[in-house]
């Protein structure tokens, strides 16, 4: 049998992956995105809540770089936490790296509890940066993978272990993404 391909994103190499950057300030989305291009990611910026969660909602991405404060003379980060939830709830395998320039060890923590990879303070250093999103995006990889495999497997006691016809694999692929998100 051939290897099956459900998700378009597992052909992606982690270099080529789509990275969305997510900040209310349009510099610091445009040096993430020559940063990230330069490295051979393709990268969309977006400036507020609301074009983050449209964003996600109809785009496939490999990472989600988050920044926490988005209304002028907020630094408490609640905002981007409860961004964050909501793009949890919608797809829970999207890794998710956060920024912030008033990074607290409360407020990383209370970051991971909500389910990112990893918490980056601004200014960023690039070399590390480079780095965390690099293992980020090999982390949520490897969990589409894992979430496809055990969907091949409760597919194959339905079907015997054959998928015989294109309409199977739409199964497969639809419920794979739907579980995701």
């Amino acid at each position: 049998m051939e290897t099956l391909v459900l998700d378009p994103k597992e052909s992606r190499t982690s270099a080529s992956a789509r990275i969305l950057i997510a900040d209310d300030q349009p510099d610091v989305v445009e040096a993430l995105r020559f940063l990230l291009k330069g490295e051979g990611y393709e990268a969309e910026g977006v400036n507020s809540p609301a074009a983050v969660l449209q964003a996600v909602a109809t785009q496939d991405f490999d990472l989600l770089l988050l920044d926490l404060n988005y209304t002028r003379d907020t630094t408490s980060g609640l905002e981007g936490l409860d961004l964050l939830s909501r793009i949890k709830a919608s797809d829970s395998i999207l890794p998710v790296v956060v920024m912030t320039a008033w990074g607290s060890v409360e407020l990383a923590v209370e970051a991971m509890h909500r389910g990112v990879g990893d918490f980056v303070l601004k200014p960023w250093n690039n070399r590390q940066l480079l780095e965390i999103l690099r293992t980020q995006i090999e982390h949520g990889a490897s969990r589409r993978r894992e979430l496809q495999e055990k969907i091949l497997a409760e597919v194959a006691k339905f079907t015997g272990g054959r998928f015989e016809d294109d309409v199977t694999l739409v199964v497969v692929a639809v419920a794979s993404e739907k579980s995701s998100g």
